[in-house]
């Protein structure tokens, strides 16, 4: 049984042609060398997947390290593992497979060897110094030809620790989704790693983080909450897994194949007619300016983080328009109906980057983020109207977005049909499709029948 040691320590033909490998299935990935973000205190080496012949899947293999960390400068330790890594590619090419005796491959690159009489380049001779890895994965066998000390410190260098990995997925993510989602996967790799050190000490790695350990966390969380928040710990893992699978830190995503639980979606329930009316009429004298603020949200149907986001320059008088930035779209535009046009103050002195709504005015500087602003906003609104009409707990700012909404279809459907009456609420609320109108139409139960006494 020969190592891929071996191979590498005589193989001199440094050309690939990568162009034949792209063209088929590959069995491998290209090798990569890892170099610490330059950090010569660590260890550096080459590291690729083979197709492991049980699963199909490509799976990581053992890295290789080789003398490369004896050199303490970055150069000399790059010129070798480049060096390890031609090598490797080139052996991968011409049949190489970590999982089967490659011994008749061996003497014929030994043969070949033999018939070339052509000088070792300077470089390799320098260089060529044995590399521990096994040509055949096997339980039993003891890899004689492994360098031991190597062979000992694999485990520990292999993988990289919860937190390095979070944080490595964390970083690429943060360019892809906003800051209150980045937020949030924050708080969930922070609460596993915690329960993680508590419950289970001996996981150090992240490729001894399996489905087992991950069910058992999402069964915390469940057994603490709820199954949506539940939920909701799985999709913010699963994503953050799925970057590591991609990026070959791991062979798989744990997560996948953790089913989502059932649960019943909070509902923000609609106010009455006279439920509105009252609170309309106490805001006008007791705050008028949470009373503005709920207008947007009632009249615009926007959504009370959307309000918060608005600025002066978002706001045109002239044309009666204001833009935001929505849920679903970097940047939607709504018209402002009359009502709310009458109650604004002189925004033109204004400056355009301040805020349109703040804690003591209309337009100032409001310098926290977005969840702060709509937080502040709920509070305001539970100590100055919940508490005072004892109001129930799914009453809340969003729920006059349902109200309002349910009050103008009812009022388009007195002159037109339902799907005339559909059409035109679409243009004013900003649904993208007909069905996911009338499935937000029926969650918030606005689509009621007629009165069918006379059937009864």
């Amino acid at each position: 049984m020969h190592t891929i040691n071996e191979f590498i320590t005589f193989e001199h033909d440094l050309e690939h042609d990568l162009e034949h490998v792209l063209a088929h299935k590959k069995n491998f990935s290209i090798p990569k060398i890892y170099t610490a973000n330059g950090d010569l205190n660590k260890r550096w080496y080459v590291y690729f997947s083979f197709r492991d012949p049980k699963t199909n899947k490509l799976k990581r293999q053992i890295n290789i390290y080789g003398t490369a960390n004896a050199f303490t400068n970055k150069e000399d330790r790059l010129a070798l593992l480049s060096l390890y890594r031609k090598r490797l590619l080139r052996l991968l090419q011409n049949g190489y497979n970590p999982y089967i005796d490659n011994t008749a491959l061996y003497k014929a690159q030994l043969k070949k060897r033999e018939s070339t009489i052509t000088p070792q380049p300077a470089i390799e001779k320098e260089y060529a110094q044995p590399i521990a890895f096994p040509s055949k994965i096997n339980k039993k066998e003891t890899l004689a030809t492994s360098t031991p000390t190597i062979e000992k410190e694999e485990p520990k260098e292999a993988s990289m620790s919860l937190r390095e990995a979070f944080d490595f997925s964390l970083n690429l993510k943060k360019n892809q989704i906003s800051n209150r989602s980045l937020k949030d996967y924050e708080y969930t790799t922070n609460a596993l790693v915690k329960w993680v050190n508590t419950n289970c000490p001996t996981i150090k790695t992240i490729d001894q983080f399996d489905k087992k350990v991950a069910q058992k966390f999402l069964n915390h969380i469940l057994s603490k909450t709820s199954p949506r928040n539940r939920n909701n710990y799985r999709l913010n893992l699963s994503s953050l897994f799925q970057v590591l699978e991609d990026n070959e830190i791991i062979t798989y995503n744990p997560i996948k194949k953790i089913n989502a639980l059932r649960s019943i979606p909070k509902r923000n329930k609609s106010y009455s007619t006279e439920e509105h009316k009252k609170i309309f009429e106490y805001l006008k004298n007791e705050d008028p300016l949470l009373l503005l603020y709920i207008k947007f949200i009632s009249y615009n149907f926007l959504r009370p983080v959307e309000v918060c986001r608005l600025k002066i320059k978002d706001i045109n008088i002239e044309d009666q328009t204001l833009q935001f930035k929505a849920k679903n779209k970097p940047l939607k535009k709504k018209l402002i109906p009359k009502k709310i046009i009458q109650e604004l103050p002189d925004l033109s002195k204004l400056d355009p980057e301040f805020y349109l709504f703040t804690p003591i005015k209309i337009g100032g500087e409001w310098n926290t983020n977005e969840t702060n602003k709509t937080n502040y906003f709920s509070k305001r609104y539970k100590t100055v109207v919940k508490d005072h009409f004892k109001l129930d707990k799914d009453q809340t700012l969003y729920s006059f977005r349902h109200t309002f909404i349910s009050i103008l279809y009812h009022a388009l459907l007195k002159d037109s049909s339902p799907f005339a009456a559909k059409s035109k609420l679409m243009e004013i609320t900003g649904h993208t499709t007909m069905s996911a109108l009338e499935k937000y139409l029926r969650g918030i139960d606005a689509k009621l029948p007629d009165d069918y006494s006379d059937l009864l």
